[in-house]
């Protein structure tokens, strides 16, 4: 196998889930051969004949002992005793590839594996699955956050390769930093979900409806501004030091749910805090803020 290319490679997806389905996929579209997958609930089984038609559905021993690549595709907190338990049974061999997706780990949590001789990757997709076909087509405009042990140049070649034959762009991630990657992302694409939701289902309260067809045009300007813009995207009443309008929100939210109105606080907090390091706000109008999301609470 050469470190700047990998040869085709028999890959072992453990297991069907969103993730796993989708990147064995890609890695079917691009030459290599997926030979085995694991999954035993009805979506996973589903998504494995949609995404990987014919390949077989194995227990996850014998998916990892069929496979030059094995993809590790599993939750964060099962992956150490699922490392554990494969290395246990001796279904790693020299050679041998194994990947896992999980965004929280690095390639530390694949040391039972290295025992065994096998070259350790954690490549990490920065995006959010669906588990159906069109995350594919995804991949292509997406980062992989990619960590190999910090002196093998060759593992850090291999990765960047799959990552990059798989359409989508590799970025190094530092072992020691990948938990507050993965925090990061989670911070931003979690709870951006939780503040849409959240938003609709108030506009909705409200007698507003389709809410989503309301606030589409302006999150997603938002969204767009912030990341064009940084800190100078900031609007609204607290960019604005409008300390009545906030109060407003405050008791309008309480009405509806207190914990909906904790929230607002929190970041409106945060976006003084923001707003006044971008020099938008004056600290005489930051300190009015403050005091106000204090005499609210």
């Amino acid at each position: 196998m050469s470190a700047g290319r990998p040869a085709r490679l028999a890959v072992g997806v453990v297991s069907a889930g969103r993730v796993g389905s989708v990147l064995g996929a890609a890695l079917t579209a691009v030459g290599h051969h997926v030979v085995a997958t694991s999954g035993v609930s009805r979506n996973s089984v589903h998504r494995a004949e949609t995404l990987l038609p014919g390949v077989p559905l194995l227990p996850p021993d014998e998916v990892v002992q069929r496979a030059d690549l094995a993809l590790l595709a599993v939750p964060d907190d099962v992956l150490p005793g699922l490392v554990r338990g494969l290395a246990g049974a001796g279904c790693f061999r020299p050679g041998q590839i194994v990947v896992h997706t999980s965004g929280a780990h690095g390639v530390a949590v694949l040391d039972g594996a290295v025992e065994h001789g096998v070259l350790p990757l954690a490549l990490h997709p920065a995006m959010t699955f669906t588990g159906r076909p069109e995350d594919v087509e995804r991949l292509g405009s997406c980062c992989v956050g990619v960590t190999a042990a910090a002196d093998d140049g060759a593992a850090w070649s291999v990765g960047e390769a799959l990552v990059v034959e798989m359409g989508a762009e590799p970025v190094r991630i530092a072992e020691a930093a990948r938990p507050l990657y993965h925090a990061a992302l989670a911070h931003g694409a979690n709870h951006l979900v939780t503040l849409v939701r959240d938003c609709a289902e108030v506009l909705e309260r409200a007698g507003i409806s389709p809410a989503e067809r309301v606030i589409a045009p302006l999150l997603s300007a938002a969204l767009d501004n912030a990341l064009r813009h940084g800190d100078r995207a900031l609007t609204g009443p607290v960019a604005r030091g409008d300390t009545g309008t906030v109060r407003t929100h405050l008791r309008e939210f309480a009405a509806v749910d207190p914990g909906l109105a904790e929230t607002y606080r929190v970041l409106a907090g945060r976006t003084a805090h923001r707003a006044e390091t971008a020099g938008l706000l004056p600290g005489r109008a930051v300190d009015e803020v403050r005091a106000t999301l204090e005499e609210q609470r």
